[in-house]
């Protein structure tokens, strides 16, 4: 199954079963896009997707480093993910494990790659899920509202530090 399922600014895909492929291009050069991704002070700025308020963004950039994203929601719903950093090419890809803390049995591998041209960036994420249930358990939670929220201000954020 690879028929669009986006509406916004970037394009999700389903090329198999337990994959979702995210694609969108910023008008900023990759290295900025890669900072904004992974700068705990840029992280802050957009992760939240508006949304709420983060409230934890730990980033140990290196092969094997920990990271962690908390947010708080208005309502007081708390959204955190965690992983390890499994493949580092700054400015061109990033590898990372995915683990929604309330469904830890359910961990995602993420894999970012970043491709500029003309001091604009392609960005894909291919996110791979244990199952389909997983997968689509993923879709049905609303993450491709706050996936288009988050990386509109991601690429605010980038172009800002330009």
């Amino acid at each position: 199954m690879t028929a669009p399922t986006s509406s916004g600014a970037a394009v999700v895909t389903l090329p198999t079963d337990s994959q979702i492929l995210i694609t969108r291009e910023f008008a900023a050069p990759s290295q900025l896009v890669f900072r904004a991704w992974t700068t705990p002070d840029l992280i802050r700025r957009w992760w939240h997707a508006n949304r709420g308020e983060v409230t934890v963004a730990e980033v140990d950039l290196r092969v094997g480093g920990r990271w962690r994203f908390v947010q708080v929601t208005p309502d007081g719903f708390e959204v955190a993910f965690s992983g390890e950093y499994r493949e580092i090419v700054p400015g061109q890809r990033l590898v990372w494990s995915e683990i929604y803390e309330r469904m830890p049995d359910a961990p995602a591998l993420q894999t970012m790659t970043l491709t500029e041209r003309d001091g604009r960036t392609g960005m894909t994420i291919l996110g791979e899920y244990g199952s389909r249930q997983v997968r689509d358990a993923v879709l049905e939670s609303g993450m491709e509202a706050g996936m288009q929220d988050a990386l509109s201000l991601l690429e605010r954020v980038a172009v800002s530090e330009h």
